[in-house]
């Protein structure tokens, strides 16, 4: 049994020993009324590593009395699925199938489970880390349950360490080596949600104990079990569009300090340097606009600086670049503006005869084209009024400016005003 991962063999094997998830377990929950019901639908559990999916997946296939069978999409592919489902068309009873990491299966292979799934062949328990919306298809989704877990607390987490600690047949109570309040502290803080993290540093911390002969682990044994905290963030998955949207909604909340944060965890995490580029671009319209036309400058000149200079001196350039826009004045009238033109351009009105071209072409002048049309360099201010748009959207504003930074300095003219 000592072979066996500490982490594994703390395993909860109920649900009375499962911790966190206060939102899906409890009197009257999602998860207790399944089980207390003995009728379980196919279901998906969508959350972080370490929060406890293959856990409850085996807790929810015990409770229907059937086979639990499970696969990894790492490692299995249809040909596995497909042997699971012959085998449960011929049993009497029902049969779970967990896949783990569901998300790693491609489109093709997921719809291989839509009809077992749908006649209730199998019962399905697919796990992800990774938002099924973005990850799964959706007839798959439409088709199963869906139940979003949360990390883990670093409360949830010091009360696994403890229960491991005093447990003599599958924790470490059998191990005269004592840990410190300040030592388990560090792992429940440190493991970010994950309870395989915290628990495999204390048993690192243990055993290291235990070999050089100390009868305690401290705050810097644990420090050294776990040497860093792992950044919780995968560039293919969820993280990667949460944080992106944190970063960009720091910015246009005004708050660099917020939107340094972000940025760092990115960088530190692997992001694509040129994927924060060019959302800071796009943001410098979207967001500020005119209200400071140089933050888009500034945004194109980060850009730019990735590809020049990249990691990770290019660091510095993001970093200017995401503070300035974080402390540039805020207008959205660009993108309010193209929105209403672009719902008013799918018209299938004509180009007005004043504008249409006629150089060169006394035959197409002999049809009105061009007629009329009034060089606005010939009018002082070089400006003249005249109609440049379908007589259907004569007038109709598209920008309208913000009362913001320099956008809000002066105003616009409207269509054919001079100066």
């Amino acid at each position: 049994m000592a072979e066996v991962p500490l982490a594994t063999r703390m395993r909860p094997h109920t649900l009375d020993e499962v911790v966190g998830q206060r939102h899906l377990l409890g009197p009257g929950k999602a998860l207790t009324s399944l089980v207390g019901s003995g009728h379980l639908p196919s279901l998906l559990l969508w959350g972080p590593a370490g929060s406890g999916k293959t856990t409850l997946a085996f807790i929810l296939g015990k409770s229907v009395g059937g086979e639990m069978v499970q696969l990894s999409a790492v490692a299995s592919g249809v040909a596995d699925a497909r042997k699971v489902m012959d085998r449960a068309r011929g049993s009497m009873l029902p049969t779970v199938l967990f896949v783990d990491e569901v998300h790693r299966w491609s489109k093709a292979q997921q719809d291989v489970l839509l009809p077992v799934v749908e006649d209730g062949t199998i019962i399905l328990i697919g796990a992800t880390t990774e938002n099924p919306y973005f990850s799964l298809v959706s007839p798959l989704l439409s088709r199963c349950l869906l139940l979003h877990l949360e990390p883990l607390s670093a409360d949830d987490i010091r009360s696994l360490l403890e229960r491991a600690l005093a447990d003599p047949e599958r924790g470490l109570g059998g191990v005269h080596v004592k840990v410190t309040d300040e030592a388990l502290d560090h792992l429940a803080g440190i493991a970010g949600g994950d309870a395989r993290i915290a628990l495999t540093g204390l048993e690192t911390a243990v055993l290291t104990a235990q070999g050089r002969g100390e009868a305690e682990v401290d705050r810097s044994m644990a420090e050294e079990s776990i040497q860093k905290k792992a950044i919780v963030y995968d560039r293919q998955g969820d993280a990667h569009y949460d944080v992106i949207s944190a970063f960009i909604k720091s910015i246009r909340g005004s708050d660099p300090d917020a939107a340094l944060f972000w940025l760092a965890r990115m960088l530190e995490a692997g992001e694509d340097p040129r994927y924060v580029a060019r959302r800071m671009v796009v943001h410098a319209s979207e967001d500020i606009g005119l209200a400071d036309p140089r933050a888009l400058l500034v945004a194109v000149a980060a850009a730019q600086a990735v590809e020049y200079v990249g990691l990770p001196e290019a660091r510095l350039n993001l970093a200017e670049a995401a503070i300035y826009l974080a402390r540039a004045p805020k207008s959205n009238s660009v993108i309010t503006a193209l929105g209403r033109a672009t719902e008013d351009a799918a018209s299938v009105d004509p180009v007005p005869l004043h504008l249409k071209e006629a150089s060169g072409h006394p035959g197409l002048r002999k049809l009105g084209y061009g007629k009329g049309y009034k060089y606005p360099h010939d009018y002082p201010g070089h400006r003249v009024e005249q109609e440049y748009r379908p007589v259907t959207f004569e007038g109709k504003p598209y920008y309208e400016p913000s009362d913001q930074g320099e956008e809000g300095q002066g105003e616009a003219h409207p269509p054919g005003e001079g100066s």
